[in-house]
């Protein structure tokens, strides 16, 4: 699996890792070293996990601060909110193909695993955390210019941004109203819920969405009405 795994890097992004250790690393659950005894003393995702956060953090705040030179710090704080969550991180992971190269223990592989938002978050910032151990900042900013940056032009983080509070502060410029997120209908079993969410503003329906949680398909609503309104 990880010379498959450095094969892609190297076809897809043109990057060679030095210390295959922590590459390997980055990709193992815990799960997987359970059922190998030989392995008991290996590395696995969650402490690469915890580098790859701050430098994701570091990153693409330093990219935003210079990108948008007159945005206020609290909208930069929420776009960077946008690009470094969980739902962003796990579309990254999919999209390199990530998912097809985690090491996981049988038990987790039955569970579908590999297909859990959460774990695939995990492992995109594990990368990150191993690619910048193995190579440095510059190897990072170099990787997420082809991955995330690009996204930033096409809107792609618009609705992930704190929407909800942008038109709320939108609306009260104009004295009070009142804001009711309402919800719509949830389809789909237990473990992959979409939820469809509406936002009215003074009883008037103004915005839907749909989102894997309730907090997400609100953000959607708000975005919806909030293009409406600026229309």
């Amino acid at each position: 699996m990880l010379k498959g795994l450095e094969q892609m890097l190297k076809k897809d992004f043109d990057i060679e890792f030095k210390n295959h250790e922590i590459l390997e690393a980055a990709f193992t659950h815990v799960s997987y070293l359970n059922e190998k005894p030989n392995l008991k003393n290996r590395g696995y995702y969650e402490r690469i996990e915890f580098l790859g956060d701050a430098v994701m953090q570091l990153c693409v705040s330093e990219y935003i601060f210079k990108k948008f030179p007159k945005m206020p710090e609290g909208k930069l704080t929420r776009l960077r909110a946008a690009m470094v969550c969980e739902d962003s991180f796990s579309k990254f992971a999919t999209e390199c193909h990530f998912n097809e190269y985690i090491r996981l223990g049988k038990g987790e592989e039955k569970g579908n695993a590999r297909q859990r938002t959460s774990l695939l978050c995990d492992i995109f910032e594990a990368f990150i955390g191993a690619l910048y151990y193995d190579q440095g900042k510059d190897a990072v900013v170099k990787f997420i210019s082809k991955v995330i940056f690009p996204k930033l032009d096409e809107g792609w983080f618009d609705h992930l941004m704190d929407n909800k509070t942008e038109l709320q502060e939108f609306l009260q410029q104009n004295g009070e109203c009142k804001i009711v997120y309402g919800e719509v209908s949830v389809t789909g079993p237990d473990n992959q819920r979409t939820y469809t969410m509406n936002v009215s503003i003074n009883g008037k329906v103004m915005g839907e969405g749909t989102g894997r949680t309730k907090k997400l398909a609100e953000q959607m609503a708000a975005y919806k009405a909030l293009k409406k309104l600026n229309k």
